[in-house]
C-alpha cells in the first residue's frame, strides 16, 4: 500500500467515524463557519480556561474532506496549550497552502498530514481548513472574553 492510499484511508476513517462530533454544552465560545464556495458548514464549541484547550466539539455538514478534517483537528488540539494549538493551526495551514510542496510533520500534525495531498487541489483547501479556522476564531474570541 502506498502512502497516498494510506492517507485516503485515514481521511475516510475520520469521515465515517468522526471524533468529537457532538456539541458539548456550556462552551466558553461557540462559532459557526460556512465555506461559501461549496456550502460546507461547521458549528464548533470550544471549552478553554484561556491557557489550555480543554474540549473541542462540533457538528457539521459537508464533504468527506471537511468532516474528516474537523475530526482530526478536534482530537489533535484537545489538551494543548493555547500557544501549542495556534502553532499547530499555523503548521496545518502552511502545509495546505504549499501547493503540495510541504508534506507536513507527522510528529506534530499526526493524522493531519493525511491532508497534505489536498494542497494540490486549491478548491478543496478551504474544505480542509474550515474547522481549523473556526477553532482559531473561537480561541481568539475566548481570549478576548478573558480580557
Amino acid at each position: 500500500m502506498d502512502l497516498d492510499s494510506l492517507y485516503q484511508e485515514v481521511i475516510l476513517d475520520h469521515y465515517k467515524r468522526p471524533l468529537n462530533k457532538k456539541l458539548e454544552p456550556n462552551p466558553t465560545v461557540q462559532v459557526h463557519h460556512v465555506n461559501t464556495s461549496c456550502g460546507d458548514e461547521v458549528t464548533l464549541n470550544l471549552h478553554t480556561d484561556g491557557r489550555v484547550v480543554a474540549k473541542i466539539s462540533w457538528e457539521g455538514v459537508g464533504c468527506s474532506i471537511s468532516q474528516a478534517s474537523h475530526s482530526v483537528m478536534s482530537d489533535l488540539l484537545k489538551g494543548k496549550s493555547v500557544e501549542e494549538a495556534l502553532g499547530l493551526v499555523d503548521e496545518f495551514q502552511k502545509m495546505l497552502q504549499s501547493k503540495g510542496i510541504d508534506a507536513g510533520n507527522e510528529e506534530h500534525l499526526q493524522d493531519g498530514v493525511a491532508f497534505a495531498g489536498v494542497a494540490k487541489f486549491p478548491a478543496r483547501v478551504k474544505c480542509a481548513l474550515l474547522g481549523w479556522m473556526a477553532f482559531k476564531d473561537a480561541l481568539q474570541q475566548s481570549i478576548a472574553k478573558k480580557r
